[in-house]
């Protein structure tokens, strides 16, 4: 049975994977907030750390899956809240388990980013740099004082994509696969409360996919189960948009 540990798990992707993954024979360690297996707070370095140990005594040091899900959007209370989850919740989790993964059965890992990370000007701004330093103190300080969450948000997708592919050679050596996939809109809580927000709700309902919807968690969690797969064994180090075309419509000659 292969052990798989899954943040955000109570909503969204997160729960649909966990669901599926149950359904399909996974022993399916949960982390969230509330309501999960493990319930921390991601947005701290002392919720992250318990997070790992609690995983690492959960499976007994030997983990086969791990899919970061948990994160924050617009709507977040500051700018800095947003990189602490979308950035460094990743960043700990993914040191703080590597060494468990290696020793894994055919283990893979999944970082949940966003079609968002390509969003002009996301790559250029002094948080990115920041955060792929891992200063989280100056990153977070710089965030609050841009105080634009847009900006922020995909600063955050951007940077967690960079970490995931400049980590290539050191997963391989380990023998563990590390992939992103880059949603689009998906149809949770997280998208409703952006469409409802007033700086950015009209633009948020306006975006709309070539396919012209939304995506389902369950479609999503579909599109991890397959990276985590044997059947993806020889994917590693890519960014996968699982956008409805987002990507493609926006920045057609460049991929």
């Amino acid at each position: 049975m292969p052990i798989t540990a899954v943040t955000g798990a109570a909503s969204g992707i997160g729960a649909a994977l966990c669901q599926q993954l149950r359904d399909a024979g996974h022993d399916v360690i949960g982390i969230d907030r509330a309501n999960s297996d493990i319930n921390v707070d991601l947005s701290t370095p002392a919720g992250r750390q318990q997070a790992v140990s609690e995983v690492l005594e959960r499976c007994n040091g030997v983990l086969d899956h791990l899919v970061l899900c948990a994160g924050v959007g617009v709507t977040a209370p500051s700018c800095g809240l947003i990189l602490a989850v979308n950035y460094f919740a990743v960043s700990s989790l993914l040191d703080g388990l590597a060494e468990a993964l290696g020793k894994g059965s055919q283990p893979s890992a999944v970082v949940v980013g966003s079609v968002a990370s390509v969003q002009p000007g996301a790559d250029k701004q002094p948080i990115v740099e920041l955060m792929l330093a891992a200063d989280e103190a100056a990153a977070l300080d710089a965030a609050n004082q841009a105080n634009n969450p847009s900006m922020a948000y995909a600063g955050s997708k951007y940077a967690v994509s960079v970490l995931v592919r400049r980590q290539v050679h050191e997963w391989a050596k380990r023998g563990v696969r590390l992939n992103v996939v880059a949603p689009g809109v998906v149809e949770t809580p997280l998208y409703q409360a952006s469409t409802e927000d007033p700086r950015y709700g009209e633009a948020t309902r306006n975006f709309v996919a070539p396919l012209g919807r939304g995506s389902q968690p369950g479609e999503l969690a579909e599109v991890i189960r397959f990276l985590l797969s044997p059947q993806a064994s020889f994917i590693h180090g890519t960014v996968l948009f699982t956008d409805g075309g987002m990507d493609a419509m926006v920045r057609p000659s460049r991929f």
